[in-house]
């Protein structure tokens, strides 16, 4: 009996030591791979790879790591390697079954890198949420919106969207419709639309420019006003041609009219 308790003692002793080295290995193990992931993400680091698959490969070494170290800590426990084997490949298949969208997020992360419809920086919509792409990782791609609201969308259903990119090309067209009374001469309508865009700085001025009567609508005539400018002074370009057309419109005495009903009263 004595013996027995003896080596019952010894026993728990051996896996006390165990458990608290394994503990300590954990530990050490997640601060070297914390201190790893900071280093990767320099920018002198990786700078063979573009941003989005940086983020994509960091994420991917990150969790390689995490898995590696929990397998050593319970090879120290004294888990058997073959035993250790059989349960981790029993466990990818569960984990597999149950995380069937993680995996699709790992497969829609894959090609997003290899067919590359937006790359960080670019400004996208999708599924009407859009922003700045900041980083591409495994399981998630996360854009930040203009008002600087943080968005996470996964990479399977990002893969399978209808993507728009507003920063893919180098330029952009302008694309303004203007209405002006029926009385309104449209030739000068014209000349003044056209000195509006001469005038301005930011608008590409070797590229088509169009000025134009596009339709007689109801209560209006419609002028379209379609002019190029680099991607990042679209907006620039939108709100001063809005506000300088109507400055313009009124030194020249023309009407913007307004949607207005007549009511007949018969006595």
């Amino acid at each position: 009996m004595d013996k027995v308790l003896e080596n019952l003692i010894e026993g728990a002793s051996d896996l006390l030591i165990k458990i608290l080295i394994s503990l300590v290995v954990l530990v050490i193990g997640f601060r070297l791979i914390s201190l790893l992931e900071k280093t990767l993400k320099k920018e002198h680091k990786l700078k063979a790879l573009d941003a989005s698959a940086k983020g994509f490969v960091i994420s991917f070494i990150v969790i390689s790591l995490k898995i590696l170290l929990f397998v050593i800590v319970l090879s120290i426990i004294g888990v058997p390697m073959a035993s250790l084997v059989t349960i981790v490949g029993s466990g990818a298949v569960a984990i597999g079954l149950a995380l069937q969208g993680g995996l699709s997020n790992i497969a829609g992360g894959l090609m997003i890198l290899i067919f590359k419809p937006f790359k960080v920086g670019d400004y996208i919509l999708v599924n009407n949420l859009e922003g700045t792409v900041k980083s591409i990782t495994m399981f998630y791609t996360t854009i930040t919106t203009i008002d600087n609201k943080i968005i996470q969308l996964p990479n399977g259903n990002l893969s399978n969207s209808n993507i728009v990119n507003y920063s893919a090309n180098t330029k952009r067209r302008v694309d303004i419709d203007v209405s002006v009374s029926y009385n309104t001469n449209i030739d000068k309508v014209k000349k003044i639309l056209n000195s509006i865009i001469d005038k301005h700085e930011l608008i590409l001025q070797d590229d088509d420019k169009v000025v134009r009567l596009k339709t007689h609508a109801d209560s209006a005539l419609i002028f379209t006003l379609r002019v190029w400018t680099k991607t990042e002074n679209y907006w620039n370009v939108y709100f001063d041609l809005m506000e300088s057309i109507k400055n313009e419109f009124d030194k020249n005495k023309i009407e913007i009219p307004y949607k207005q009903v007549d009511v007949h009263i018969d006595k």
